[in-house]
């Protein structure tokens, strides 16, 4: 016996055949038909409970498909374009209506207790449902009031009828349930997506293709969710845009050891080359086996070990290349092939070989690179890159397998795993396998009904679903379903079996013969079935049948016994006989020594007991049975010869050599059987049959026979022709015989037209019609055609009479034939309805009428009836009107007549083609008016009389002119050649007949009968023409013409021309016109040439003025000229110093970024300067800060420290956590900074477990993106407004902050450095602060301060250094002097150890040596305007003692509050006039100087270097992405938004304006009105909105405007970068959160920050306690009763510890 191999059988199929042969005739047990279509169905193994859904409804049913329990499912209110009720404030704009719920998924786990039912209503939402009970919900999900649903929680299956969807529930390692899903995606740009004008997608645009689910009933909050853990990628989702290109449509999952495959179709594909199969087979690992470690490893992520295979069935372009089933099972390596004809087939897949394939194409991706294998990351949403050489990386058998680190991305392997075709039949939808005795047993179902073992006809041809299950309890049962019925059927029936060799003949493997029952049956029900030998199997073959051998076989009546040998099982103690006949036996005598061949002899019966010879035979054949306990086990027969008797006459004729052949369709040979006469003495021939030849017809069924259904249509000639091998053949020639012939195929029908009440006579022509006219039928839709016999040619010709249709349709044309199936016609056939136009008519008839309607030039033969006797002449016709002439009326008094058309000489019956005319009085004329007419002709005869409404054409005819005018009722008489008497008409007036004169032409003359009239335009014309006229013409029927012309009719006569004369008054007025016109110009002149004299002497006065002003301009921007070129190099060499970075501890930079100075009154409280005294007096230290400081033993009280401790641990449990910030901020009164000040000690508190700070900082984030996606997206993150937004700003901290201080550091110390060395270069007005070099125009000194440098050697006296020459402006301050005196001898420490200013004095000794100490202020100070002016360096060279009393000052500019008084004083007078906007050129002066630093800056920024990634920003990066696609967030300029919020301006912009938070450096308001310029150009180069700027716009946005283009392509580059990084997992950012933990622990006074958060729970103890009572996790975990204790032990004793501290 050959050893079993597990194979995965899979159904595929779109090309033709037959299997081997046909087996038993299965029984249906028991059946459920079902009102609706069904969808899936599921059986539990324990109780054998049948759980059916259908549309609308689920069944519970028992195992012999008895219904226990029913439960309606639908029809729902719902729209495809809204979300499903059940999620929480989702109203929906659109209509809903009533929709059909059609089950997707239908899913059991036992464990839990509940069927999972998911249906394509409220899109694709899923109900847990009691197994025990189904109608009855057994979790109720979402939660009542529970508001943290997502739709992709609710959003499962697919949410369509025709879109596709699997699932399987397993096991995770740590003993939780998953349900893993593949849905077909049926969003927009699909056609299952509605076309109803809205860009909407909520359903499947950002909902994954396959997904692994939570399935926890135990943890509602995470129910059907795929976000599980945040260390699990659990979704294989496909990138928007490559969604076209790939359709999945999922046909099945299954799990196999510890794999989960998903057999689907890429229908994208299909119709694609044979190099692009479209059958995928794709495979997870899941971790459902024991843990590896008993640290609780992880499980597989998805995207790690996801891979998929193409599958191929079929070689050499015979290719089947659509999945339709697929079954898991072991088969046996002796199943042989099928034949070779094709439609859909059967192939089988060894697990093995795919194993082995998944195994090689990983090692290729790492080892050997190629083309067989890829990495999706153009298909799978985050995946990575493609698959490059990894040296020689040795892979373990689990990475092989299952994918590893660096192996984590989903991979293709584009290699098609092959197999050939198995079995291949047509219409194959399902598969089922069973092992029986070591044979594998295949059940096929077919799309038309059939289950195939093979044969099996289920109701109404109903197509069986992909899907068949086992009886769990006697696998002698399958279930299965059919579209509308549920079904057990029994999967054999041996009893039809009557003989050994025909049960175990017939190829079933589950019948086998039941020995000593003598019957055919399956082993369960042979009663001593399990014994040896007592039930042979099909594998042992016919040839261990029971037989006798008898010896001898042939006995003469003188023998006396008999023995029988027969192959029986061990017959010790069974009552063993021989039966002769009826009523006569004889007992045997068994023989064990032999054996297992058993040998009984069986005494034989006397003589007499025989039946007599025959007379004339020789012999006698007696029969003999062995009964086994009076059940026949074996039969046998024997002969008995009597050689007294010969046999005389011949009984049997051979002949031999004799051939009849022919190449025609049949051919008839005369024969007859002649004996040669030996016996009579004669030679001559004997007639033994009759002297009449005998008829012999021979055919040949090759010959006419071009399709399968006529060769098996000579079948009614008696012709045994059978179809194989695509040609026809005798039939012993075919074997295996298949009498089955493929579907009929229509090539053409006509007519295409008939009308609605039947009757035509349509042809059809095609293949395979039929073999004979009783076994087609032929239909329209739905009405039948009535197929004439006589005009029936086999297989390629009908005729058939269209019948009945209740109304005008097209429809196709269906030809069925029994046992081959139905074709359909590529054209339609089309009924016919029809009205007319006009209704009535005069009953003189000849009126033309138009019938309209569809499809009337149909049929062979159309006519139209009146009253079913007359004829309306056909005088056009085409395909949608009929045109033709009504006959007269039959009758005077004939009204209403009934018009019918009529087809196929049919008479007509029906009202739809029959319609009512009406006829009316003929039009009668009373008389015509004028009765005269000239000549000429052309006059207007009106005519009047009745019914001329039936008129459809008029013509009046003057007898003997022979013309004819056809006008509507208004006739014009026509021209006469002579002038004779009129003919006189006929006198019967009612024909319209009446007498018409004709008279001269008229003569027209003027009064004095001039030929030529003059006159004037503009003048009255008054013209008197005489007629002479004798036909009574009226004054409507002349026409007069400009030249005079007389028309009447026909005749046009000229009487006169007109001359039209000049005018002396035009004349005159044009003079007059002239001479104004002239002296208005000399006027005009006069007043132009004054204005132009004024006008010059002005433009001389204001030149001078702009002269002297472009003069000053010039020289201003001469010099801004110069000092842009040179001041850039100067800067630079100034800037090349040996000094280090003045950067600041870690924990300094936390404490300042996390409590910025004037962001809460509780920072000024924490942050305490310390000073200490030193030669030099007294010098800042840098700040302490009490979470920098440890806590001392004795501040604590046991009980305090032991609540603090609780309270820690409360902290670490993510549901109080996230509770406890949601009910502070729900709180009116907690202010926005108690909530900044909360988010930090927060972070200061978990610092040391940046992991779980990170977790929950998510959640938080989550939650904050969910308000905000319902209000207006673009605004979340913008403001620090919640705690989670204040946690992001930490957190970005924490993670930037290595990245700051190693990348970033330099260039923007460096930038710091030049901004303070720049606004130096020039005078600097002490008390505004206003300076000559500035970034910022209100900054900016707008005076011409004439500012000279001064080197000056400084000995600094305890600084241990000595002297300096320092480089200082003649304008500078004292304090300004000791400033830079300071910085130059400092310039190498951090700001925190530098002297002040004020406690230092500066002392100047002269060349004499006489010394003078320098203040800003003394004796010598000056007044101006009223003000004392601070002393500079320039001053104590020119020294005027007066005694000032004043208490304002000036230094350089008088203060802004003075520059707006109406009036200056004197001093403004004698000063120069110059605009200060010529002062604005300083802006791009400055600019120029800094642009390298700041442009190195934004470099570092925006740039990843290759050997320090900031992980962080790509971590939130790819969260922000997840969150935007769950939500349905497609719009890159929100995203865009986000991630600009997230990081440019939430941490760098905070950074680029407090450069303190990073350096020990002193930042002064000056710098930092220049850090807010280049931060405002920093946010407009993140923004996505075009700067829309002007002349009006404000500097600071005009300043960088040209650069902020080339800004805004750096940080589109720097996103798109961050996007393409690898993809980093949640154990890689782990790792890195854990490592800055570890760096930084212990820098805390952790302690210190847990007693401030308890604060805030203290003060609101009550609202949090009643939010933990809500939340049903904490209640359950008894957070609240543990929040109490804290508050127990805590509240006594903190307020002393407080009064302590």
């Amino acid at each position: 016996m050959p050893p079993s191999i597990e194979i995965a059988v899979l159904l595929l199929g779109v090309l033709t055949l037959e299997t081997r042969r046909s087996a038993s005739a299965l029984h249906i047990q028991q059946a459920f038909a079902s009102p609706n279509q069904t969808n899936n169905f599921v059986v539990d193994p324990v109780s054998r409970k049948v759980y059916l859904a259908t549309v609308n409804t689920v069944y519970q049913l028992n195992g012999t498909l008895i219904l226990e329990v029913e439960k309606r499912t639908g029809p729902v209110e719902d729209n495809l374009l809204c979300h499903a009720p059940q999620l929480p404030q989702a109203p929906c704009e659109h209509p809903k209506s009533l929709t059909d719920n059609y089950n997707k998924l239908l899913k059991l786990d036992r464990e839990q207790g509940v069927v999972v039912v998911c249906g394509s209503v409220y899109q694709g939402f899923c109900e847990l449902r009691k197994m025990e009970n189904i109608s009855e919900i057994a979790v109720e999900f979402p939660p009542q009031g529970e508001k943290t649903v997502f739709p992709s929680m609710l959003n499962i299956a697919a949410n369509h009828p025709n879109a596709s969807t699997v699932g399987l529930i397993l096991k995770s390692h740590g003993g939780n349930t998953r349900l893993l899903v593949g849905a077909t995606y049926t969003g927009a740009g699909t056609q299952f997506f509605p076309k109803n004008h809205s860009k909407e997608d909520l359903r499947f645009e950002n909902t994954p293709e396959i997904a692994i689910r939570s399935l926890n009933i135990k943890d509602l909050s995470h129910l059907f969710t795929y976000d599980i853990n945040p260390s699990e990628d659990n979704v294989f989702k496909i990138k928007q845009e490559v969604k076209t290109k790939n359709k999945l449509n999922f046909v099945h999952a299954f799990i196999q050891k510890s794999y989960s495959y998903i057999a689907f179709n890429n229908d994208a594909k299909t119709g694609h080359k044979e190099s692009q199969p479209n059958s995928i087979l794709a495979r997870i690992c899941l971790d459902t086996e024991n843990p590896r470690k008993s640290s609780g490893s992880e499980s597989k992520k998805l995207t790690e070990s996801y891979i998929q295979m193409p599958l191929q069935c079929g070689f050499n372009g015979n290719i089947y290349n659509r999945l339709l089933s697929v079954y898991p099972a072991e088969i046996h390596t002796d199943e042989g092939q099928g034949p070779t004809d094709r439609k859909s087939a059967l192939c089988a897949f060894k697990f093995g070989d795919i194993e082995e394939e998944i195994r090689q194409g990983r090692w290729n991706c790492s080892n050997s690179p190629s083309s067989d294998v890829q990495v999706l990351d153009s298909v799978i949403q985050g995946s990575g890159a493609a698959c490059i050489l990894k040296g020689n990386l040795v892979l373990q058998s689990e990475q092989l397998d299952c994918g590893a680190a660096h192996l984590q991305h989903p991979l293709a392997l584009r290699r098609s795993l092959r197999a050939i075709p198995l079995i291949e039949y047509p219409g194959l939808s399902s598969v089922s396998v069973d092992n029986v005795h070591n044979h594998t047993v295949v059940f096929l179902g077919t799309s038309n009904g059939r289950l195939r073992k093979w044969k099996l006809k289920l109701p109404a041809s109903e197509a069986v679903h992909h899907i068949m299950t086992f009886d769990p309890n006697d696998r002698n049962f399958l279930y299965l379903m059919t579209s509308h019925h549920m079904l057990r059927v029994r999967v054999a029936e041996c009893d039809q079996w009557k003989s050994c060799s025909d049960c175990l003949g017939a190829g079933d493997a589950h019948c086998g013969w039941c020995t000593l029952e003598n019957r055919c049956t399956i082993q369960k029900e042979c009663a001593q079935g399990l014994l040896a030998r007592s039930w042979i199997s099909m594998g042992e073959g016919p040839q261990q049948c029971p037989s006798m051998t008898l010896t001898p076989p042939e006995i003469s009546i003188s023998d006396v016994g008999i023995l029988i040998n027969g192959s029986v099982p061990d017959l010790v103690g069974s009552r063993v006989e021989c039966e002769y006949g009826p009523g006569v036996s004889t007992a045997v005598t068994v023989h064990l020594d032999y054996g297992p061949a058993q040998i009984q002899t069986c005494p034989l019966l006397p003589r007499e007991n025989y039946q007599p010879i025959p007379p004339g035979t020789d012999h006698l054949t007696v029969s003999v049975a062995i009964k086994v306990n009076g059940t026949s086990v074996v039969s046998g027969s024997f002969i008995i010869y009597d050689f007294t008797h010969l046999l005389s006459q011949l009984s049997t004729v051979k002949c031999s050599g004799v051939t009849l052949s022919t190449n025609q369709w049949s051919q008839v040979y005369h024969l007859n059987l002649r004996r040669r006469g030996f016996f009579s003495g004669r030679r001559e021939d004997i007639f033994v049959d009759s002297p009449q030849p005998m008829k012999v017809e021979v055919y040949n069924c090759g010959v006419g026979s071009s399709d399968c259904s006529q060769c098996w249509g000579r079948e009614d000639q008696g012709h045994l022709c059978g179809w194989c091998e695509n040609s026809c053949k005798p039939r012993d020639d075919c074997q295996p015989i298949r009498a089955q012939c493929p579907a009929p195929e229509i090539h053409k029908i006509f007519p295409l037209r008939g009308p609605v009440e039947g009757g035509t006579l349509l042809t059809i022509e095609g293949r395979n019609l039929g073999r004979r006219a009783g076994a087609v039928k032929v239909s329209i839709g739905d009405v039948p055609c009535v197929l004439l016999p006589e005009l029936y040619t086999v297989s390629v010709e009908l005729v058939c009479v269209t019948g009945r249709s209740e109304y005008d349709r097209t429809d196709i044309v269906q030809v069925n034939v029994d046992q081959s199936g139905m074709g359909t016609s590529k054209e339609s056939f089309s009924y016919l309805l029809l009205s007319m136009e006009p209704r009535k008519g005069s009953r003189a008839g000849g009126t033309r009428v138009t019938i309209m309607g569809e499809h009337l030039d149909i049929g062979s033969e159309v006519r139209v009836k009146v009253n079913n006797t007359e004829k309306c002449t056909i005088t056009e016709k085409t395909d949608e009107t009929i045109e033709c002439t009504m006959p007269p009326a039959l009758q005077v008094n004939t009204e209403s007549v009934t018009v019918c058309v009529e087809f196929e000489n049919l008479p007509c019956q029906s009202a739809e083609l029959s319609t009512t005319y009406t006829y009316e009085k003929n039009p009668i004329i009373s008389f015509i008016h004028p009765k005269k007419s000239y000549l000429s002709g052309g006059r207007t005869i009106t005519v009047t009389g009745q019914g001329f409404d039936l008129v459809q054409s008029v013509t009046m005819q003057v007898l003997g002119i022979g013309e004819t005018v056809s006008k509507q009722m208004n006739c014009y008489s026509p021209f006469s050649s002579d002038y004779d008497e009129p003919e006189e008409e006929e006198e019967e007036t009612h024909k319209g007949q009446f007498l018409l004169e004709y008279v001269e032409d008229p003569q027209f003359f003027t009064a004095n009968k001039e030929k030529l009239i003059k006159h004037h335009p503009g003048e009255p014309l008054t013209l008197i023409i005489n007629v002479s006229d004798t036909a009574e013409t009226g004054s409507s029927d002349y026409s007069v013409f400009l030249s005079f012309q007389v028309q009447v009719g026909n005749f046009r006569h000229t009487i006169a021309k007109v001359q039209l004369g000049g005018s002396e008054l035009a004349i005159v007025v044009s003079i007059v016109v002239c001479c104004v016109l002239l002296l208005l110009c000399t006027v005009a002149l006069v007043v132009y040439c004054t204005k132009s004299r004024r006008a010059e002497r002005y433009w001389q006065k204001t030149l001078l003025q702009m002269e002297e002003m472009e003069s000053q301009i010039r020289e201003e921007i001469r010099k801004g000229f110069a000092e842009l070129q040179t001041d850039m190099t100067d800067l630079t060499k100034e800037l090349n110093r040996s000094q280090g970075i003045p950067f600041l501890e870690y924990k300094q930079f936390v404490t300042r970024t996390f409590f910025p100075k004037m962001c809460s009154d509780y920072e000024k409280s924490l942050v305490q300067p310390v000073y200490e005294n030193d030669a030099l007096g007294p010098r800042a230290l840098p700040e302490t800060h009490p979470l920098l400081q440890d806590w001392p033993p004795t501040q604590l009280r046991p009980n305090i420290e032991e609540g603090i401790t609780l309270f820690s641990t409360l902290l670490n449990n993510k549901h109080f956590l996230i509770t406890f910030v949601h009910a502070l901020e729900q709180q009116k009164d907690f202010a926005v900074r108690d909530r900044c000040s909360l988010a930090s000690l927060l972070t200061i508190a978990l610092h040391g477990k940046l992991e779980y700070y990170t977790s929950i900082m998510k959640d938080l984030l989550v939650d904050l993106i969910d308000a905000s996606a319902s209000k207006n997206p673009k605004l979340m993150l913008r403001r620090t407004e919640s705690v989670v937004e204040k946690m992001l700003t930490n957190w970005m901290s924490i993670c930037m902050y290595s990245y700051l201080k190693e990348t970033v550091g330099e260039p923007f110390f460096l930038l710091l450095c030049a901004i303070k060395q720049q606004i130096n270069k020039g005078s600097i007005d002490a008390i505004t602060g206003k300076a000559r070099y500035t970034l910022n125009e209100e900054w900016l000194l707008r005076e011409n301060i004439e500012a000279k440098p001064q080197n000056i050697n400084v000995s600094f006296q305890g600084c241990g250094m000595d002297s300096l020459s320092v480089r200082v402006m003649n304008t500078d301050t004292i304090c300004q002097v000791k400033e830079k005196i300071i910085e130059a001898f400092y310039k190498n420490l951090p700001f925190s150890q530098w002297p002040r200013a004020e406690d230092v004095d500066l002392e100047w000794f002269d060349s004499g040596s006489n010394s003078k100490l320098l203040q800003d202020l003394d004796n010598s100070s000056l007044m101006e305007d009223g003000r004392k002016k601070l002393n500079t360096v320039f001053h104590y060279q020119v020294c005027i003692v007066k005694d000032l009393d004043t208490e304002k000052y000036v230094h350089l500019v008088l203060p802004h509050d003075e520059l707006m008084e109406t009036k200056r004083s004197h001093r403004q007078s004698h000063r120069k006039k110059v605009l200060p906007e010529i002062y604005l050129t300083r802006l791009l002066s400055t600019k120029g100087t800094l642009q390298k630093f700041l442009d190195d800056l934004f470099q570092a920024i925006l740039s990843i270097p290759p050997d320090r990634p900031p992980l962080a920003v790509k971590y939130f990066f790819d969260f922000l992405e997840e969150q935007a696609d769950k939500r349905g967030i497609t719009d890159p300029d929100t995203l865009h938004i986000w991630k600009t919020n997230s990081l440019p301006l939430r941490f760098w912009v905070n950074i680029l304006k407090n450069p303190q938070f990073v350096f020990d450096i002193d930042k002064t308001d000056h710098m930092d009105a220049c850090l807010s310029v280049i931060a405002q150009a920093f946010i407009d180069a993140c923004s996505i909105s075009d700067l829309q700027l002007g002349k009006d716009s404000p500097t600071n946005k005009l300043l960088y405007a040209k650069e902020i283009p080339e800004y805004k392509k750096r940080v589109q580059c720097y996103y798109q970068q961050i996007q393409e990084m690898a993809p980093l997992s949640e154990q890689e950012m782990n790792a890195h959160l854990a490592e800055e933990s570890r760096k930084y622990r212990n820098e805390f006074n952790t302690n210190l920050a847990l007693t401030e958060i308890y604060k805030y729970a203290k003060r609101y103890r009550n609202q949090v306690v009643n939010a933990l009572e809500s939340n049903p996790t904490a209640r359950r975990t008894q957070l609240h009763h543990k929040f109490e204790q804290v508050i127990a032990l805590v509240e006594d004793n903190i307020y002393e510890c407080c009064s302590e501290a």
